[in-house]
């Protein structure tokens, strides 16, 4: 396999969601070949055109994921990098570790407060900050602060 920008661990968490992917993939082709043939109303074949948009959502998301571990960098200029993990503390709150992501993906059940996109307004302000900084960040209601307690880039 060739060499990554991210963590053997966070390598192993793609693949296995790029192989659950494919496997709904393959069982939602099975069925839109099974109903090619029947009849129906409209109701079916607006069923048939949302579950053909669907699939065509995972086979973008099987491509980016498949680009990912081909060594595809997602990282963007004037973003953390994707994997970055950090622990903030919100006033009031006690401290919580996020990592950064730079795409959706399917977040397990349960770790949907663990992950932060880079592109949001919080991930945009991190950027370039240091541990025990305080960052403002503005959100469309106000502006709000967080006390960035540590920051471990991918790799290091």
């Amino acid at each position: 396999m060739s060499e990554t920008n991210f963590a053997e661990q966070e390598r192993h968490r793609i693949e296995a969601e790029l192989a659950d992917l494919r496997r709904r993939r393959d069982a939602m082709r099975a069925e839109l070949q099974g109903d090619a043939g029947t009849g129906g109303d409209r109701g079916d074949a607006a069923d048939a055109l949302q579950r053909a948009e669907d699939l065509a959502g995972i086979d973008e998301q099987i491509s980016r994921l498949a680009w990912l571990l081909a060594g595809g960098n997602a990282d963007v200029p004037g973003q953390l990098p994707n994997g970055t993990e950090v622990t903030l503390r919100f006033p009031g709150d006690e401290p919580v570790r996020m990592r950064v992501i730079h795409y959706l993906e399917e977040t397990p059940a349960g770790e949907e407060d663990s992950t932060l996109t880079a592109d949001s307004p919080l991930g945009l302000a991190l950027f370039g900050r240091r541990a025990g900084e305080t960052v403002t960040y503005s959100t469309p209601r106000c502006e709000l602060q967080v006390e960035l307690l540590d920051i471990e880039l991918p790799g290091a």
